[in-house]
């Protein structure tokens, strides 16, 4: 049964009821004297407390897409399925060995017409990690005369712990992407949609852990070369941007500002700027204040020369709590570095706000990058 699927919300639902009603219809049964009947009225009423608090959350999780499925809600955050070994050789062989392609996602019609969404596993030989992935391709990869045709890539992160698969059903990435297109707003670009973290029940923040998992390692090595293995997209750095959203946003930042040999582009949605330290990350930095102030954007800005890429990046007056911080962010940019940054004048921390801004987005993203 789906974790956000709505038989689990009506079955707990249905059991809310039930034992609510039971518990009214026998309360008199237990309002005897003695330990024994004590113990009962306390099991029923927790027992009602617990369900109700179970509905709560699944309705809340269902809402917001914290946890997609059973293996993420155990801690098993975004760590995809079995690789199977190719047999054939050549390019075909090395795609195979990287990026493993799983049933494909309905757009809604043919893929000429609306693209196609792909689920993917990544391996990653270097870093050690493997993951799941959304892949959208727009329609002009599938259309006459584009079997030669090379892509932009815009990777896309989630925020933490959310599912990749809330940037297709909340916030409708490769849907609006298609849409803006087809108007010609946006170049035709493959989407490569991923979560921040793919290491069990832990918030890497996107970074080499000493003696640890090697993420950055994943997103700026490993599932760039993957992607390009299997599909027809840019081999040079002015063809690769990154956007997210929170933890997504400020992974985004941060990976095009240490690795622009990589990226040449990068959009924070609602992200922060700092190198946390919590208990959903654990010691990230090995002790070292070193390595901390090398993934403090603040620090980098102040102390590293400054990359030569394009970001953006988004807050709200009332609502979000990162607009001093963002406007902080903007006045330490210096060339060749640029800076944009969209500001609404109301908005929240959810996927109304960032749904409501992506078009913005992506067409920001569009401008500039090529094969």
């Amino acid at each position: 049964m789906s974790l956000t699927g709505w038989p689990l919300t009506c079955l707990l639902t249905v059991a809310v009821v039930a034992v609510l009603t039971a518990t009214v219809w026998g309360w008199g049964r237990l309002a005897g004297p003695g330990a024994r009947m004590l113990g009962a009225r306390v099991v029923a009423l927790a027992l009602c407390q617990a369900l109700v608090t179970l509905s709560v959350l699944t309705a809340v999780n269902r809402h917001f897409g914290f946890y997609g499925t059973w293996g993420e809600l155990a801690g098993a955050a975004g760590v995809g399925g079995r690789l199977v070994q190719n047999q054939g050789r050549g390019g075909d062989d090395i795609a195979a060995k990287l990026i493993q392609r799983k049933p494909e996602v309905s757009m809604g019609g043919t893929p000429k017409r609306d693209g196609r969404l792909d689920t993917v596993d990544i391996r990653g030989p270097r870093s050690g990690l493997h993951a799941r992935a959304y892949i959208y391709l727009p329609p002009q990869y599938f259309q006459p005369g584009g079997g030669r045709r090379h892509f932009p890539v815009s990777v896309v992160f989630s925020g933490y712990p959310g599912a990749q698969r809330n940037l297709v059903s909340q916030v409708r990435v490769p849907q609006t992407a298609r849409d803006e297109a087809k108007t010609g707003r946006v170049q035709p670009m493959v989407y490569v949609m991923l979560r921040p973290s793919m290491v069990k029940g832990r918030d890497t923040e996107c970074l080499d852990i000493p003696g640890g998992p090697q993420t950055a390692t994943f997103f700026t090595q490993d599932m760039p070369e993957a992607v390009r293995s299997a599909y027809r997209v840019s081999g040079d750095r002015k063809g690769w941007g990154v956007f997210g959203l929170s933890t997504g946003g400020y992974c985004s930042l941060k990976l095009a500002m240490r690795h622009s040999d990589v990226f040449s582009k990068a959009a924070s949605l609602s992200g922060y700027y700092g190198a946390i330290k919590d208990i959903t990350t654990g010691d990230l930095y090995g002790g070292s204040q070193a390595v901390r102030n090398e993934n403090d954007l603040f620090w980098r800005l102040r102390h590293r020369p400054q990359p030569p890429i394009s970001v953006l990046v988004t807050t709200s007056q009332v609502g979000e709590k990162n607009k001093d911080e963002t406007q902080r962010f903007l006045s330490l940019v210096k060339p060749p570095m640029r800076a944009s940054s969209l500001v609404l004048d109301s908005g929240g921390h959810n996927f109304q706000t960032w749904k409501r801004i992506l078009p913005q987005v992506l067409r920001w993203m569009s401008q500039g990058l090529t094969v």
